[in-house]
């Protein structure tokens, strides 16, 4: 391994905001099953920031066994509306679905983020980001559908907010980071106070 800081996750958006940070990481995916981990926690822990927090635990530690005495960053976002939990839509008329019962009504991004050494929990921390869908059209909502095919499908709110996805919202309150799936601010400040990041 080149590095001593293992990011658990084969997110590009993820590995793009540590790089641009000038952090020194390799990326491995971690293999859970995220369903099987939700489903095993008890009714009343399975709200969405917990759920958020029990995945991206569960990913550390999975890399972290693979990869003794080195610092892993576990990552998870959940999309909550409500008390509901969302997942990623498996196909187009699925993704419809999910931006209508979204249209017109604020939901979460929930990002949680932790650092991990010998599946030790060194520090975690769950951000959210709230974000208002506007009343868009029908006709809106099928060309964007038509437009952007599978890539609706990616990502659990059915958008990409770097993309055409923005054009779904009213107002966003949090910050950019967050709504990517890596709250960087806090992460950063974790990585100086273990002297990981020497920035």
């Amino acid at each position: 391994m080149s590095s001593h800081l293992i990011l658990a996750s084969g997110s590009k958006a993820r590995q793009m905001l540590l790089k641009n940070a000038g952090l020194e990481f390799s990326a491995v995916p971690a293999s859970v099953d995220e369903r099987a981990i939700e489903e095993s926690l008890p009714l009343a822990g399975r709200d969405p920031v917990s759920v958020a927090r029990h995945l991206a635990l569960a990913k550390a530690n999975e890399v972290s066994r693979r990869f003794p005495g080195t610092y892993v960053i576990g990552c998870d976002q959940t999309m909550s509306l409500g008390s509901k939990i969302f997942h990623k839509a498996n196909s187009i008329a699925e993704a419809r679905e999910t931006l209508l019962a979204l249209r017109g009504r604020a939901h979460f991004l929930n990002s949680a983020v932790c650092l991990v050494r010998d599946e030790q929990l060194l520090w975690s921390e769950v951000v959210k980001a709230c974000m208002q869908v506007r009343e868009f059209s029908d006709e809106f909502l099928a060309g964007y559908l038509q437009r952007n095919g599978d890539a609706a499908l990616s990502s659990v709110g059915c958008y990409q907010l770097e993309g055409e996805g923005v054009q779904l919202f009213d107002t966003i309150a949090g910050d950019y980071f967050t709504i990517l799936g890596l709250p960087l601010l806090p992460l950063l400040a974790a990585l100086r106070q273990h002297e990981i990041n020497h920035a």
